[in-house]
């Protein structure tokens, strides 16, 4: 016995908590579901037939809540709306710097942004939220293909993200790729600190 968050959703689910394990329940089942309740045992079952027996000894708080009609989830400071921001404030990546295009395709997929410099060269800008090897191996390849376009070569890479693990910009300066660390608040104009250039 020990104690435990239950949460019996409208849908028929159920889960069981403890506190120490952030939104994964130590037990579940997915809807839909029977629930019988016999004195202290709440019977769970599933489509499947598998059953959830349930032990009540003593109940802390019990409450029901209704959460209406779900509007959606609307995340905010996604891989999107940075590229978004960046392509709408270019100037980040430099003086001069111009928007060739978001989403510029190649043959393995697109790019986030192509921009040129000042000097008019061009630029791929990848954008991620969490900077890793990952994405820098991406805008690697992204960088042969676009090399081989005899229109756009030289193109020099920058990769972008809110943080950049010391891998990933390790291995990116190593490649030439220049690493930006964009700061969201400051990239829709509500202050915070500044752009760090690395």
């Amino acid at each position: 016995m020990a104690k435990r968050l239950l949460l019996l959703k409208s849908d028929g689910s159920i889960s069981v908590h403890a506190d120490d394990r952030a939104y994964k329940p130590l037990n579940w089942m997915s809807p839909p579901c029977d629930l019988v309740v016999d004195g202290d045992v709440w019977t769970v079952t599933n489509k499947a037939g598998d059953t959830l027996r349930i032990q009540i000894e003593e109940i802390e708080h019990d409450s029901t809540h209704e959460l209406g009609v779900d509007p959606g989830l609307v995340k905010d400071g996604v891989e999107s709306h940075l590229q978004e921001l960046l392509a709408e404030h270019v100037d980040t990546l430099g003086d001069g710097y111009t928007l060739v295009r978001r989403e510029y395709p190649t043959a393995i997929g697109p790019v986030d942004l192509l921009v040129r410099d000042e000097a008019g060269a061009a630029v791929a800008v990848e954008i991620k939220r969490r900077g890793e090897i990952d994405g820098v191996e991406q805008l690697t390849r992204y960088l042969e293909l676009l090399n081989r376009d005899p229109l756009l070569a030289p193109v020099t890479g920058v990769f972008a993200a809110q943080q950049i693990k010391p891998q990933a910009r390790t291995l990116a300066e190593d490649r030439g790729i220049r690493c930006l660390v964009l700061d969201y608040d400051e990239l829709r104009g509500t202050p915070s600190d500044e752009f760090r250039l690395f």
